[in-house]
């Protein structure tokens, strides 16, 4: 038998009639009793039930009390709503439970509890009453009690998932461009949750104005003093139930009003802004060159830091660093380290150990003549640059640049100048004006460079910079970095998986691998002779490790492999093979090759001019030969294709590990 369903319009699957009923029935539950009170109320006596001296007396004693439980619901509930998102502590669902619970507990309860805790007889009350002379109970203020008491949870729990939902890189960035943690919550956790906030008050101003249980057993039903609007409609309801049905037709309109104001926005997890199409990415703006004799700022760029040192400033690093990452680094002034590794090797560990923003591992951290290894972040002068750059999306271009001077105190036009400067160097002042959501990937990453740099960091972090970039925007990024690094008197470490980055911005290249340094020397030896797999395959080189035997080595995969100079027997070590170095064959090569091995192709990519051929073997691990696109058709390669490898013991270069 063929299942019923309903036919919608449209592409997309139909809606089953066993769900679409009973949605329908809950609606109609719903809706009914509304349409209830639009169908009872009087219109011809509507204006005048809500002129009536007591609705209207009740009308602004109830914003009285709402407006002031908002208040109070805004001081308490918004460090409340924070801490439960950002600290960790023992007894945090504990917490929450209890915040949740005015939600789900029936008013009247609420009610007796607050008069159990501040009544005249309560806990409370009569320390209230003797020191202070507060009595809450059958008074306004006991008003404004009960109703922040029924209506703060809407608040914390709004605010609570947006601020769950703000990724804390900007917070660390705010605080690594010189904010301290008051300014940080105020001037950017505030304002990217703002629809959360705004969400989670109006709730609260709504559910305040709407209280009666709470409201009528602690405070009372007092004319004029603890009468709210929600009473007023209990005494109508007895004496003239058609000016009962006008006043909450009013409160309906009011809590309608505010939930279609909100949209849907319940939750109160940050708005994602709008991106419009940015602007084509502009040609790199012609810079000055960078030498060992030029200023690192540029001209207008030199706003003074209080209390800082003068531009042209020189800062060596020594850093130990222990925990989950354990290393050491020692870098004089000027040195860019390009910081490489597998995914988990601990490289983004080691930058938030230096910031001080990670519990899993700690750093001892000396820049130039200062030890900064007790200082919070946001006083260390490390200024980090996130992957997606992290600009704030509330401020424009401009003023993201600013951020970290305002930060450290520079005058408002001041700050300003020098950012505007700062953008000019790196190609984006033109789009000062623009907000994030405005900007390319790369004119994004520009901006947070010079976001960066305008605070004259002692140490600059990037985490892979130029990840998200296409090719041609990579270019010019990094020719602009290339020319800033030239004339930074700090020291720069660069995490990347881009080999051309490594060679072309780094001065050294440190290898990690799960925590701890592999290896640590000149790009070109660590091209020559990496001592990890995972780098000579980053390099595009194929690498095999094993253990050394007479003729070459004992591969780790299965097989064995013959090098022209072995290193001792038992020694373990990694075979390098270049891929224009492996050839190729249909049949089984015959000649000087002494590593020969069949297999199948298993992909072909292009790289440049030239294809890139993965060859699979039972013989041998995977190898990769790179090959013409003539050879490739003289061959027949496509996958699935069986092949002959073949390698010269002389092109093999062997590294002791």
């Amino acid at each position: 038998m063929k299942r019923l369903r309903v036919r919608r319009s449209g592409n997309g699957p139909r809606t089953p009639v066993v769900l679409a009923v009973p949605a329908l029935l809950a609606v109609a539950f719903l809706v009914l009793p509304l349409v209830g009170v639009l169908a009872r109320t009087d219109w011809a006596a509507f204006a005048g039930h809500l002129t009536q001296p007591g609705t209207v007396q009740a009308l602004k004693l109830s914003l009285l009390v709402s407006f002031w439980a908002l208040g109070l619901s805004l001081l308490l509930g918004v460090p409340l709503a924070w801490l439960l998102a950002r600290v960790p502590f023992r007894g945090k669902a504990l917490v929450r439970s209890l915040v949740l619970l005015p939600m789900v507990l029936p008013p009247t309860v609420g009610g007796v509890a607050l008069l159990l805790a501040f009544g005249r007889r309560g806990l409370l009350g009569p320390w209230l009453e003797s020191t202070f002379g507060i009595t809450l109970p059958f008074h306004t203020s006991g008003a404004v009690v009960a109703a922040t008491f029924v209506a703060m949870p809407f608040l914390v729990i709004s605010l609570e998932g947006a601020l769950g939902g703000l990724r804390p890189r900007y917070e660390e960035t705010a605080a690594s461009l010189g904010a301290s943690p008051v300014r940080v919550f105020f001037t950017v956790t505030l304002p990217m949750v703002a629809p959360g906030l705004l969400a989670g008050a109006a709730l609260t101003w709504a559910r305040a104005l709407g209280e009666f249980g709470a409201t009528i057993t602690f405070a009372g039903n007092l004319p004029g003093t603890t009468q709210t609007l929600p009473l007023q409609v209990y005494l109508l309801l007895q004496e003239e139930p058609e000016a009962a049905t006008s006043v909450s037709l009013l409160l309906l309109a009011i809590a309608m009003a505010v939930l279609v104001a909100l949209r849907g926005r319940w939750t109160g997890t940050p708005a994602s802004p709008r991106r419009p199409a940015p602007a084509p990415e502009p040609e790199p703006t012609p810079e000055p060159q960078s030498g060992p004799e030029s200023d690192s700022s540029p001209e207008g760029a030199g706003a003074s830091l209080p209390g800082g040192e003068a531009d042209g400033g020189r800062w060596a690093l020594r850093a130990e660093v222990g925990g989950f990452t354990e290393l050491a680094l020692d870098a004089d002034p000027g040195t860019t380290i390009a910081v490489v590794g597998p995914n988990g090797a601990g490289k983004t560990t080691l930058l938030r150990a230096l910031l001080g923003l990670t519990p899993r591992a700690h750093a001892t951290l000396r820049l130039g003549d200062a030890d900064v290894t007790e200082l919070p972040p946001h006083r260390r002068r490390v200024a980090w640059v996130p992957q997606d750059g992290a600009l704030f999306p509330h401020l424009s271009a401009l003023s993201n640049t600013a951020y970290g001077l305002r930060a450290h105190g520079v005058p408002r036009a001041e700050a300003r100048r020098a950012a505007q400067a700062w953008l000019d160097r790196l190609g984006v002042g033109q789009l000062s004006h623009r907000r994030p959501a405005q900007l390319s990937g790369g004119q994004a990453q520009r901006v947070a460079l010079a976001r960066a740099l305008a605070t004259r960091p002692r140490l600059l972090l990037l985490d892979e910079p130029l990840a998200a970039l296409d090719q041609t925007t990579r270019a010019h990024v990094r020719h602009t970095l290339r020319s800033h690094l030239a004339g930074f008197g700090g020291v720069c470490l660069i995490v990347t998986h881009d080999p051309v980055e490594a060679v072309s911005l780094a001065d050294r290249v440190l290898v990690l691998e799960d925590g701890r340094t592999l290896q640590d020397a000149s790009p070109g030896e660590v091209s020559r002779h990496p001592r990890s797999p995972w780098v000579a395959r980053m390099l595009g080189s194929n690498a095999w490790p094993g253990a050394a035997s007479a003729e070459g080595l004992a591969l780790d995969g299965g097989g064995a492999l013959v090098a022209a100079e072995p290193p001792p027997p038992g020694t373990r070590a990694l075979a390098i093979i270049a891929p224009e170095a492996v050839a190729v064959h249909r049949e089984k090569p015959g000649g000087s090759p002494r590593n020969v091995w069949p297999g199948t192709v298993r992909e072909i990519t292009a790289s440049g001019s030239r294809l890139r051929v993965l060859v699979t073997s039972d013989r041998a691990p995977d190898l990769v030969a790179e090959i013409t696109p003539q050879a490739a058709a003289e061959l027949g390669l496509a996958d699935g294709v069986s092949v002959w490898t073949g390698v010269k013991a002389t092109e093999v270069t062997v590294v002791t590990l």
